[in-house]
């Protein structure tokens, strides 16, 4: 049986769920699931959780998201990318680099984003993008996004290419369009890459063709997804009354969650800690075994 998470280099033209299939279909197994949808035409990384991992898939969606960036100046779409239909084009002078910078550096931290009708957040049972393949408009509600860090790399005649990192979230076809009329230019996303998923990184990732060949090499223990959160070993009694789902009498140091581990180093699974009683709660207990 399948335990872990794959590193999938999607390519465009692929939807999360497809390459779901594919992993589904490639390693004969029902559970699997996505950390962090990329829109179709993108590329990037996609963590896959597949067997008992897939509970774990939780603790990824608080870890920054990193992107490589093209915006391209000058049209609109209905998309907010340039595979939507042009709603909007005008001539524009290309803005110096300081001003390009100073528009990008305004998104620095918290704000809030209106997310684009071409999503798929539900609002009465129904996903955005049906109501405006019907060419309808729906009222959203902003929503709160941080952008941690936001990098110009390269300006060209009609467009930047910029990196971003940020929160679970963020559209970056919205902050495309956010940053054009910042800069007074109507703009959409025209390339867009995911380079880091917590600890998901572009260079480790696989195609799909190459875990199809070596689909044993390309599992990445599941504790290793989730190396941002601290760890604790349990000794063998302990470890016996986490694995039954018991209490454990522990002396808080602050952590609200722990990766928790018996004395030979075998995972067992994700404990929360009450900061007033006194003890650990077994959360998430991973029968890898499964």
């Amino acid at each position: 049986m399948y335990n872990g998470a794959i590193n999938v280099l999607k390519p465009p033209g692929m939807t999360s769920h497809d390459v779901v299939s594919f992993i589904r279909k490639t390693y004969s197994i029902k559970k699997v699931g996505h950390a962090g949808t990329l829109d179709p035409a993108a590329a990037g990384v996609l963590p896959i959780y597949i067997g008992s991992a897939t509970r774990l898939i939780e603790y990824l969606s608080v870890c920054d998201k990193t992107y490589r960036v093209e915006l391209t100046f000058g049209y609109q779409t209905d998309t907010g990318d340039d595979t939507g239909s042009v709603i909007n084009r005008t001539s524009f002078t290309m803005p110096s680099a300081a001003q390009i910078n100073n528009a990008l550096s305004s998104f620095l931290g918290l704000s809030t984003q209106i997310p684009p009708m071409y999503s798929a957040i539900k609002i009465a049972g129904k996903k955005l993008y049906e109501y405006a393949r019907r060419g309808l408009e729906i009222e959203r509600q902003p929503r709160g996004i941080y952008i941690s860090a936001i990098n110009l790399l390269k300006i060209n005649s009609d467009s930047i290419l910029f990196d971003v990192s940020c929160s679970k979230g963020t559209y970056i076809r919205t902050l495309c369009a956010d940053l054009g009329e910042k800069l007074a230019i109507p703009s959409v996303m025209s390339f867009l890459i995911r380079t880091q998923v917590g600890s998901f990184k572009l260079a480790d990732s696989y195609t799909l063709e190459e875990i199809a060949c070596n689909k044993d090499m390309c599992i990445i223990p599941p504790d290793h997804t989730i190396s941002h959160i601290p760890h604790l070993v349990l000794s063998p009694n302990h470890s016996t009354a986490f694995i039954n789902g018991q209490r454990i009498a522990y002396d808080n140091t602050g952590n609200d969650l722990y990766r928790i581990y018996d004395t030979n180093g075998i995972f067992l699974g994700i404990a929360t800690t009450n900061k007033h009683l006194g003890y650990l709660n077994p959360l998430k207990v991973i029968q890898l075994n499964d």
